[in-house]
């Protein structure tokens, strides 16, 4: 385990959500859902596993790393020079983000179900006004749990892409979009 995420769990353990970063094989697979995306924001982008994926899956895409906690925000600035890192919350960034034309996609490694229960209800609440802006948008997130990370309000539905079992634990990896 990278010495800033142990830290950074350790700080704050409900925003960290994770004990180990995500696989190469989980990355991959959350890059490869956001293929085809005229720009990536990426929410919780940690230590940058995912971050790393989707800049080889999508050279020239451009890409918007957020993520809230300083130190693992300066990691990623270091590590990745050419992504935009921004230290802030995803709501903060989704919202500023709402009418941005394009094929947008967010991909999320954001632990809904750890999250303190109003940041995780304004989190949610934010991301799916977003989406419901534009049927080209679409979250991609992953989960530990066999079921959808949260519930989908009216017009917008999950879709289970994958699970990826090179990943500990093994995760789901859903997406969610505007019907129609």
């Amino acid at each position: 385990m990278p010495a800033e995420l142990l830290f950074a769990l350790l700080r704050d353990p409900a925003s960290t959500g994770a004990v180990l970063p995500s696989s190469r094989a989980l990355a991959n697979a959350m890059a490869h859902a956001a293929v085809g995306a005229d720009a990536v924001i990426e929410l919780g982008a940690g230590t940058g596993p995912v971050t790393e994926a989707l800049l080889r899956h999508m050279p020239g895409v451009p890409l918007i790393a957020v993520e809230l906690q300083a130190p693992l925000a300066r990691r990623l600035r270091t590590r990745f020079p050419s992504v935009e890192v921004r230290e802030a919350s995803a709501k903060q960034v989704v919202d500023g983000l709402i009418h941005r034309p394009g094929r947008l996609v967010l991909v999320s490694s954001l632990p809904f179900r750890s999250l303190p229960k109003e940041v995780g209800a304004e989190t949610v609440n934010s991301i799916c006004r977003f989406l419901a802006h534009s049927r080209e948008r679409k979250l991609v997130q992953f989960t530990y749990q066999p079921r959808a990370p949260f519930v989908a309000p009216r017009g917008l539905r999950w879709h289970r892409r994958a699970v990826v079992w090179r990943n500990t634990p093994p995760a789901g990896i859903w997406e969610l979009q505007a019907e129609g």
